[in-house]
């Protein structure tokens, strides 16, 4: 794709391979906030959505102007955080290699765990919000479509995704790493959404008899326990429940601590030496971090994974490559349609631009002329319609042809005619 293109594709973010988690929590947007961080996105972006994850947030938007430092002043204002805080880390792509990257992350490929599947839901729920909000119009629209399409055109022609692991296994694989044999253990799950239930899935599935689950609604800690055999407390009773289980996952969407210091400094005081992994696969992050100074502590958060992460990213080097290959070919594809697409609507808006001109300026003329039969009125009309059309033809000539040695006509029609085509349809 040329980077003189009049309508830009922008992507500017941070990820689990670029940033900390403590940035990044303070910049995640959880699923109940989103409504309201896309409103106050629409102080800085006209058309644009945001992804948010344990491994990323991104902000992807579609603009004739420079978008990026938009998109940066936007996360600044929503996380409160200053540039010296937030440049360090963020990443900003354009064109081609925004397009690039999106079909990494539907795909998989850009993930903390290589082709997991919660991606794709969470890619399609962006869009979803962001439909409602008003932010998203038919070229956002295509390029989200089309990244969804390539995201599962990888997992069905490679291996990538075969015997999946998700962040939820890879967290039951950490705590039995730091406890051992977890038949023997009782296991707390704090969280009901889905990350909770791929937890406690994935705990049953490793032979853990006992699961207890607890959340802030009792009523879906108690279904989510009866599915899986187990029991559920209410939140209320956590510091009592953490008195006798040997593992405790956290993964609500809680924007604030569910696990302080001072109520694990109780609970380990009344467990004598018995340890207790902590795996807090939430971000924000569900426990203070401090905890982990504690005696017979095992905390780790998602950040402590990349062990598992870089052993399951060897493991599928040959399909990454194939994966790779499928992107590069949809890159091309998609940035010729964008092509083909960038000329329609230029044609679309000059003509409509054009055509306000004429029927403004006739009316004028009409109204000086009110002596003028229904027939000379039309002939009038079709004079100036032909006019117009005879006006245009080269330039739409122009665009429709390919522009690849020529001037970009796209952006040089833009700019002379001054069309506005930033708006959502």
């Amino acid at each position: 794709m040329k980077k003189s293109l009049g309508m830009h594709i922008y992507v500017t973010g941070v990820n689990h391979s670029s940033t900390p988690i403590e940035i990044r929590e303070r910049l995640a947007v959880s699923g109940d906030h989103l409504p309201e961080a896309l409103g106050l996105l629409a102080n800085f972006i006209k058309q644009g959505l945001i992804l948010s994850t344990c491994n990323r947030v991104e902000v992807y938007s579609v603009s004739n102007g420079a978008a990026s430092q938009q998109a940066v002043d936007f996360l600044k204002a929503h996380a409160n955080v200053s540039g010296a805080e937030l440049l360090p880390y963020i990443y900003c792509f354009q064109n081609e290699a925004a397009i690039r990257h999106l079909f990494r992350v539907t795909s998989g490929l850009d993930s903390l765990i290589i082709g997991e599947f919660e991606i794709l839901g969470q890619a399609k729920n962006s869009l979803e919000e962001a439909e409602k909000a008003g932010l998203v119009g038919h070229p956002l629209r295509t390029l989200w479509h089309h990244a969804l399409g390539v995201g599962r055109q990888v997992r069905e022609v490679t291996g990538i995704s075969r015997n999946p692991l998700s962040v939820s296994s890879v967290a039951v694989e950490q705590a039995a790493k730091a406890i051992g044999d977890l038949t023997r253990c009782k296991a707390l799950v704090i969280g009901t959404g889905e990350a909770g239930r791929l937890v406690a899935k994935a705990l049953k599935e490793r032979g853990v008899s006992r699961i207890t689950t607890t959340s802030r609604s009792y009523e879906k800690a108690s279904a989510m326990a009866k599915m899986l055999g187990g029991s559920s407390v209410d939140i209320g009773s956590l510091g009592l429940e953490l008195t006798s289980c040997d593992i405790t996952i956290s993964c609500t969407g809680a924007p604030h601590f569910i696990l302080d210091l001072k109520t694990l400094e109780n609970v380990m005081a009344s467990r004598g030496n018995r340890p207790l992994a902590i795996i807090d696969i939430a971000v924000p992050r569900d426990v203070d971090p401090e905890v982990k100074h504690l005696s017979n502590v095992f905390l780790y958060d998602i950040d402590d994974f990349t062990h598992i992460s870089e052993r399951n990213r060897k493991q599928r080097e040959s399909e990454i490559s194939k994966a790779n290959q499928i992107i590069e070919s949809e890159v091309k594809r998609f940035s010729f349609q964008w092509q083909a697409m960038e000329a329609k609507s230029v044609i679309s808006s000059l003509v409509e631009k054009a055509d306000t001109i004429r029927q403004a300026q006739l009316k004028r003329t009409l109204k000086k002329l009110p002596q003028l039969t229904a027939e000379e009125k039309q002939s009038l009309e079709a004079m100036t319609q032909a006019i117009v059309q005879k006006i245009l033809h080269h330039p739409i000539q122009h665009l429709k042809q390919d522009t690849e040695e020529g001037e970009d006509y796209i952006r040089l029609v833009t700019e002379l005619f001054q069309l506005d085509r930033n708006k959502p349809e």
